[in-house]
């Protein structure tokens, strides 16, 4: 059954031009929309606009709504006056039980494909979407519009806002980052990126800000990263606890505490609600656009719901935007859905004019953004160590359609664009293969894995050679793909050379099947993988399968016995942001493994 737009009627209202944000109509079930549309006002009265005095327990359809931490209070005190007002949807009381779950939690579970015990998901923004579809294996989501949102801006104790001249003085992101991080009596914190929407969207808008200034904005960034790193807290919640909790000298002074951080503007809302006068936060609100925490409504696993509810569902949705859920939003901090300003709430928050709070929201970074900059944070903050291993057979000289370019050409573009995110203490190796490429070897080394930023000979530095050894690589002619030989001999290297400390994997990049009939089976090089793979040394093979003749499921199912994965990319192109992706995921998947 195909997905349509939910109809005016049930929409939230239009927002303004200014508004960056994508729409998202996707929820209802064709059926259930002629239905509602049809039914009118017939609906309003049968529905549960008026009240149902008979007792709703028999009939009621019951709901439960995974929320993130920060606005499932709010949704709660909706779902329990609906209950109380005995609101039905179709002759049925609304029942909606709303329980509190981290967004990547939740994100991290459906991508894997775990059971839900919700029908209906509010994560803290729509970057969670994305990471919760996975490699498109996981349990499908069905998002609609955003019922709520906050944006994201940086939090000080006064004494540090008077220092860098609140509310006067305006920055951009990259000017407040910088001269945050260049004063030695301010100390910044922030929320991991790989589980705070916050922490990333606010690191994107670093990026890109430090990129419009020019220069090496890529080694900024890093370095901004490494900083944030070292003051990291796991959640939004425990990065405000690393706060100063007073103005004293003691407190202010304390080298554990924070007196900036990096948060929503709801969650800065909150604390001062909370805290004595001097405990109070002042915002600053970056003049290039603050990124906007937007809260989608979505239904989970869509096509297992009943009809009763997935109308239910669509009927507490609309409730969610109504005038009145708007009010109780507001009571908890948040802003409407078109992220409109509402003084009672920012001046709460901390805000104060000329800070400009009330200018349009930043524009959305694309998934791929958001994945690159994920990927930039693992190894910033774990540091990389990684063999990369290329496809070298004659097929990777086959033209790359609409492009002009052979998928060699692609891949080695790809492959330096990508080596420009790595800082000089990572580690990055080059080996490429085909059949019978050094004597009876179907691999040959051409780069050693070593710091990037090692001297080398002539004067240059590793990442120099390395940036040229990609620029070199080129098909052998009449070269086959000896894709299993290679893979057991640059596994059990880096095996062998792990560094403890970093994140060590294996990138292995091909266009095609094994082709090698005279070296190791199948079932010969998954046995040996699986002897090798240590949890306690781990090196996941990250396996990028180039164009339709390779074969991602087998390069998928030999990765994922060393605790990686596969991934397929039609156009070399997309390489760069695969790796990212990919190393994110991996980096994830053994932090999770550690703990």
């Amino acid at each position: 059954m195909g997905r349509h737009s939910l109809p005016d009627a049930y929409a939230p209202e239009e927002r303004g031009e200014a508004s960056p944000r994508r729409r998202r109509r996707t929820i209802a079930i064709a059926t259930l929309l002629v239905l509602a549309v049809a039914t009118g006002a017939g609906v309003a009265v049968k529905g549960g606009l008026l009240s149902f005095s008979e007792s709703c327990e028999d009939s009621a359809v019951r709901l439960s709504l995974a929320a993130s931490p920060d606005i499932a209070p709010a949704v709660r005190e909706i779902a329990e006056q609906t209950r109380a007002d005995e609101v039905t949807s179709d002759g049925h009381c609304l029942d909606v039980e709303v329980v509190a779950r981290d967004s990547y939690k939740v994100a991290e579970a459906l991508a894997g494909g775990e059971a839900p015990d919700f029908q209906v998901w509010l994560p803290d923004s729509d970057l969670w979407l994305d990471r919760a579809k996975g490699l498109g294996t996981g349990i499908p989501v069905s998002p609609s519009d955003s019922i709520a949102s906050s944006p994201v801006a940086l939090a000080m104790v006064p004494s540090a806002a008077g220092r860098l001249g609140w509310p006067e003085k305006t920055y951009s992101w990259a000017e407040l980052v910088a001269t945050t991080l260049g004063t030695e009596k301010v100390r910044l914190g922030a929320a991991d990126p790989a589980r705070s929407a916050t922490g990333l969207l606010a690191l994107t808008s670093i990026g890109g800000s430090s990129a419009q200034q020019g220069g090496d904005s890529d080694t900024r960034v890093a370095e901004t990263a490494k900083v944030l790193a070292e003051r990291m807290s796991d959640s939004d919640a425990q990065v405000l606890e690393t706060l100063a909790r007073s103005g004293s000298g003691a407190e202010e002074g304390n080298p554990k505490r924070n007196q900036a951080v990096l948060i929503s503007e709801q969650a800065a809302f909150a604390h001062n609600a909370e805290a004595a006068d001097g405990g109070r936060l002042n915002l600053f609100y970056p003049e290039d656009g603050t990124p906007l925490l937007d809260y989608p409504y979505t239904l989970v696993d869509e096509e297992k719901l009943t009809l009763t509810q997935s109308r239910a569902a669509l009927r507490f949705m609309t409730l969610l935007n109504d005038k009145g859920s708007r009010a109780v939003f507001a009571r908890y901090g948040f802003r409407p859905a078109d992220g409109s300003a509402e003084d009672t709430v920012v001046a709460s928050a901390g805000a104060k004019s000329p800070q400009p709070y009330a200018t349009s929201a930043a524009e959305a970074p694309s998934a791929k953004q958001l994945q690159e900059m994920l990927g930039m944070w693992t190894i910033t903050v774990q540091s990389a160590r990684l063999t990369t291993v290329v496809d070298a057979s004659g097929s990777m000289s086959t033209p790359v359609p609409g492009r002009g370019q052979s998928r060699m050409d692609v891949t080695k573009e790809s492959l330096i664009q990508a080596l420009s995110q790595f800082t000089p203490d990572d580690e990055i190796g080059l080996w490429e293969f085909a059949t019978t490429l050094d004597g009876a070897k179907d691999y040959r080394k051409l780069m050693p894995t070593r710091r990037l930023g090692d001297p080398a000979q002539g004067g240059s530095t590793h990442r120099e050679k390395l940036s040229a050894a990609f620029a070199g690589l080129q098909p052998v002619p009449g070269g086959a793909t000896g894709l299993y030989d290679t893979v057991l001999a640059s596994y059990e290297e880096a095996r062998s050379t792990y560094v403890k400390g970093k994140f060590n994997a294996l990138v292995i990049l091909t266009d095609g099947s094994n082709q090698d009939e005279d070296g190791i089976s199948r079932s010969a090089l998954t046995a040996r993988l699986k002897e090798l793979a240590d949890p306690e040394r781990p090196v996941p093979i990250i396996a990028i399968a180039v164009g339709p003749d390779a074969d991602r499921e087998e390069v998928a199912e030999i990765a994922r016995i060393t605790g990686g994965d596969g991934y397929e990319v039609s156009d070399p192109a997309e390489i760069q942001a695969v790796i990212f992706q990919a190393i994110m995921t991996a980096g994830q998947n053994g932090r999770a493994a550690q703990e």
